[in-house]
């Protein structure tokens, strides 16, 4: 009897400190910000998020982010799969990086079909330099880094 009372007090201790998982969010950012590629002249901007919550399979990732050439937004989307929980979404090279300017980046994440959002947030990432320090063109070409012949 004693062990059965035991029992039930640990499990109402643990009932009563657990995180309800409904209070998290969907989608956690690991990290992110900008990458300079001086070899290949691109700069693009992105984050690894991880599914925390569960999701559907075929739910769509959407991120839209801030084009700092001042352009229409920059919309990059990836489906969830039962193959990882990680997904890293990036922009095409960007131009116009201006440093420490913090540049917007919405996240959502919608359904299979699209027709309605399960989780939304809005973030920024900045730069510690500008993109004048990436050359025009590439460096280099080829596997084995070869100098660019222009």
């Amino acid at each position: 009897m004693t062990a059965l009372i035991l029992c039930g007090v640990l499990f109402a201790v643990g009932w009563f400190t657990r995180n309800d998982p409904s209070n998290e969010p969907y989608v956690k950012i690991l990290g992110g910000g900008f990458m300079f590629n001086y070899r290949q002249g691109e700069v693009f901007y992105g984050f690894t998020a991880q599914v925390v919550r569960p999701l559907a399979s075929g739910s769509i990732i959407e991120a839209t982010f801030e084009d700092p050439a001042g352009g229409a937004p920059l919309v990059v989307s990836e489906r969830v799969s039962t193959m990882t929980d990680r997904y890293a979404l990036r922009t095409p090279p960007v131009r116009g990086v201006e440093a420490k300017k913090p540049y917007k980046v919405s996240i959502r994440v919608y359904d299979r079909e699209k027709t309605s959002t399960i989780w939304e947030v809005d973030t920024t990432f900045a730069s510690q330099i500008s993109d004048k320090v990436v050359p025009d063109r590439p460096l280099t070409v080829g596997p084995g880094y070869h100098l660019n012949p222009n």
